[in-house]
């Protein structure tokens, strides 16, 4: 499996996983709830880590972009992250409304995230960072 593959799978894993937590919310099942987005957080912070750590700062090196798409991503991502503050806090008040609201709000910025990963960055690394195919998998693996 190639990293465009790879980071893609991670993308659906994840939305995978709020789904779940979505669904144990609009069933008033809040250990079930808390379980899956616990899930789905740590899966998230993984993957943010394996790019923020490893693939934006290959992409960085090979282009000589350092404020170029990538910043783009983190800041993307430092959104993420606080939407992810207000579901815990949704989680913690067992406030399904709340929840579901900053689940909307998050899905949607996912979506778009992801598309333009999908289609724009990662081809453009696959392009410009030598081996970043056993650069995705190491990441992945560790």
């Amino acid at each position: 499996m190639n990293a465009i593959e790879q980071l893609t799978r991670q993308h659906r894993h994840c939305d995978t996983s709020l789904v779940q937590a979505e669904r144990a919310v609009r069933q008033g099942d809040w250990l079930a709830a808390n379980q899956a987005f616990q899930r789905f957080e740590h899966d998230m912070l993984a993957h943010f880590a394996l790019e923020e750590e490893q693939l934006f700062p290959a992409f960085e090196t090979a282009t000589g972009m350092s404020m170029g798409p990538t910043v783009v991503m983190r800041n993307e991502h430092a959104e993420m992250r606080e939407t992810f503050l207000d579901l815990r806090d949704a989680l913690q008040a067992e406030s399904g409304a709340d929840y579901l609201g900053h689940s909307e709000t998050l899905l949607i910025l996912m979506q778009q995230h992801n598309m333009k990963e999908e289609n724009i960055l990662y081809p453009m690394c696959a392009q410009h960072v030598a081996d970043v195919d056993a650069l995705v998998s190491r990441a992945s693996a560790a």
